[in-house]
């Protein structure tokens, strides 16, 4: 999925935690260098919060309105399995 396009208004905040230096979440410190200016580009105001802790298994969680968070585990995929993941969870 390309990140270049407005994502839909129900979502409020995606979350990316992972460790900044483990090899677990190597794949996801590749998609944020990656893909973050370009979700931040097209969405603007879209709050992305990334959070790095030594040890912290990587997931993504998304904030909807009335308050649905939805999550998906991230340890160990490379940067496109990452993406996919990302994606359908954005999607939902």
């Amino acid at each position: 999925m390309s990140f270049a396009r407005v994502f839909s208004p129900a979502l409020r905040e995606i979350r990316i935690l992972c460790s900044q230096t483990g090899p677990a979440s190597a794949g996801t410190r590749q998609f944020i260098q990656t893909q973050y200016p370009v979700i931040k580009q097209h969405n603007p105001d879209l709050p992305v919060l990334i959070r790095e802790a030594t040890g912290t298994p990587a997931r993504a969680f998304a904030r909807f309105e009335r308050g649905v968070e939805k999550h998906v585990e991230l340890d160990n995929l490379s940067m496109t399995d990452v993406e996919a993941k990302v994606a359908r969870l954005l999607q939902s």
